[in-house]
């Protein structure tokens, strides 16, 4: 399995970005997909999920109505696209999958100015 996140970066409060995650190894159109994220001193929380066909999404109260998941399973890639970001946005967000046990990126750093 192997997971590799990209399109983070430094933008002002109020900024968008779309992050996206290239998925290998498995059978990506089969599994749920997921975005966490860890701030500064913070612990790593789920932000949001993706049922492997698309059709369900949740989010951490936080983001609803400011970030939106969604998946090609044709390019084996999922997204997450954040709108609106705040400061309290900035963390290393993480494409995830269990699949037997919890797989992770490497993660990509999203800054938020004010």
């Amino acid at each position: 399995v192997q997971l590799v996140e990209s399109g983070g970066g430094l933008v002002q409060s109020g900024g968008s970005l779309r992050l996206s995650c290239a998925a290998s190894g498995f059978t990506f159109s089969a599994y749920s997909m997921s975005w966490y994220r860890q701030g500064p001193g913070k612990e790593r929380e789920l932000v949001a999920g993706i049922s492997y066909d698309g059709r369900s999404t949740n989010y951490v109260d936080s983001v609803k109505g400011r970030f939106t998941i969604s998946r090609d399973n044709a390019k084996n890639t999922v997204y997450l696209q954040m709108s609106s970001l705040k400061p309290e946005d900035t963390a290393v967000y993480y494409c995830s999958v269990f699949r037997l046990r919890r797989y992770w990126g490497q993660g990509t750093q999203v800054t938020v100015s004010s």
